[in-house]
């Protein structure tokens, strides 16, 4: 038996969250179904983030042991095939015995998604906020970079686990245009429920001069109480999970 490591994408719109919540349609629930076709008998996979109703993924990464005795070009195809439309498997590599993609990721990266319009644009308002009227992008790169670095974050987020530490460190932290898009980019070593949400949120308050520059380094140096409020769930994606000294394999 060996363990596998997948990298999994998905469009959220559709599910339930990541974990497993009985018969609801999660995203947990759909691959451990296709799994078991192909003959996985284990009691659950381990993810690198269990991301909420609605949120994206395209660098999700995925943890199981199983008995297979084909190549893992092979295996992401079989599993692709018991898959449907809105997820993917793109990526399967042979995993140390001992690899967990939560706890062994040394960070990850997340990626929100803004477009201006004065109308909702179907295709778009699945993996999109829309705003109207446009923001000031200036105005979002000054705040962007109050972020970096270590800080109680406990004003834009919680633990899972309550008591634990609200201390997070951000490696990264910046906006772009993106063809017809507004893209915010943010890595860090973790990240605390709905911290992300919460950190565009309120720098689209700023940028709105609803929140003060002031206020808003407040709440992030002083963990000073901050308006309430997230961005939408549909505009944020997981890409990317980085490991140290990944080794990961094919055969």
């Amino acid at each position: 038996m060996e363990r596998y490591q997948l990298i999994l994408a998905y469009d959220g719109t559709l599910f339930s969250g990541f974990q497993r919540q009985g018969k609801q349609r999660t995203v947990q629930l759909v691959l451990e179904e296709a799994l078991r076709q192909i003959g996985w008998q284990e009691r659950s996979i381990l993810c690198a983030g269990r991301t909420d109703t609605g949120v994206h993924a395209i660098g999700q990464v995925v943890s199981f042991s199983l008995e297979w005795k084909h190549s893992t070009n092979d295996l992401r195809n079989a599993l692709n095939a018991h898959l449907p439309n809105d997820m993917a498997v793109q990526q399967v590599e042979i995993a140390p015995v001992d690899f967990h993609p939560r706890y062994d990721a040394v960070s990850r990266t997340y990626e929100y998604h803004i477009y201006f319009s004065p109308a909702r644009n179907p295709l778009k308002n699945r993996t999109a906020w829309r705003i109207w009227p446009e923001l000031e992008i200036e105005r979002l790169q000054q705040a962007a970079p109050c972020f970096l670095g270590i800080h109680d974050f406990s004003s834009f987020g919680a633990p899972m686990k309550p008591g634990a530490s609200t201390i997070r460190i951000i490696f990264e932290s910046g906006w772009r245009k993106a063809d017809d898009d507004l893209v915010y980019r943010v890595t860090a070593n973790a990240f605390l429920y709905h911290m992300i949400r919460r950190v565009v949120w309120q720098q689209v308050l700023y940028a709105t001069d609803r929140v003060s520059f002031q206020e808003l380094q407040d709440g992030i140096e002083k963990a000073a109480p901050l308006p309430s409020g997230m961005a939408p769930a549909n505009g944020l994606s997981l890409v990317e999970v980085i490991y140290p000294n990944r080794q990961g394999k094919d055969r």
